[in-house]
């Protein structure tokens, strides 16, 4: 049973992933490629939270360290006669997959809530900077006729969804991986401490 290998798998998996959580975010400040919206502080306010580069992306660099630190070359310690640190490290592993669940948790959370309450544009109903689909409950996600009503940024209902959505997705495959790990890291240290202790009665 190579929990260790297990662990560098997902560590791995989530480091990609936390890339790709910072790389949305930072492009959520850039509509269109346009910076001016970022400095004058025309953004929608989940944009703000920094979901994308700190929940699912920093956060998620600590559990993904750890995990991929894991692996040795005798994963199980039972053949090779390892001491207890392995069975420590698997089960601080478990620590550092609850960072990665707060941090996920939080990306999903904002990402849903920017879903919902719609972009910051100039409405061309109101012409004036507001949240047009802020009631909407996020029925306008399936109205996209109703996407028009934002003026500036051009497209910004579009860039909005898309990008959120993106966050959402990895959000939720982040809080599953370190989930998995929080199972296996409990399992593996569980199973090492074991072994280790039929190993000194054998002794």
């Amino acid at each position: 049973m190579c929990f260790g290998k297990c662990a560098k798998c997902i560590g791995y998996k989530l480091l990609i992933f936390a890339v790709f959580c910072m790389v949305a975010n930072i492009l959520l400040y850039f509509p269109n490629g346009e910076t001016r919206y970022a400095s004058e502080y025309r953004l929608s306010k989940y944009t703000r939270c920094l979901h994308g580069i700190v929940g699912g992306g920093l956060l998620i660099f600590i559990p993904a360290a750890v995990f991929i630190s894991l692996e040795h070359e005798n994963c199980c310690g039972c053949g090779g006669h390892e001491n207890c640190g392995e069975s420590c490290a698997m089960l601080s592993s478990v620590l550092a997959a609850f960072i990665g669940i707060l941090g996920s948790g939080y990306c999903i959370i904002i990402s849903a809530l920017g879903l919902s309450h719609g972009p910051y544009c100039l409405s061309s109903t109101e012409n004036t900077w507001v949240y047009p689909f802020h009631n909407s409950s996020g029925e306008y996600l399936l109205e996209q006729n109703r996407w028009s009503v934002c003026q500036e940024p051009r497209n910004i209902v579009g860039w909005n969804v898309t990008l959120f959505s993106i966050l959402l997705f990895l959000g939720g495959i982040e809080f599953i991986l370190c989930s998995i790990q929080v199972i296996n890291g409990f399992i593996g240290g569980v199973y090492k401490m074991c072994c280790h202790r039929d190993e000194k009665y054998v002794c």
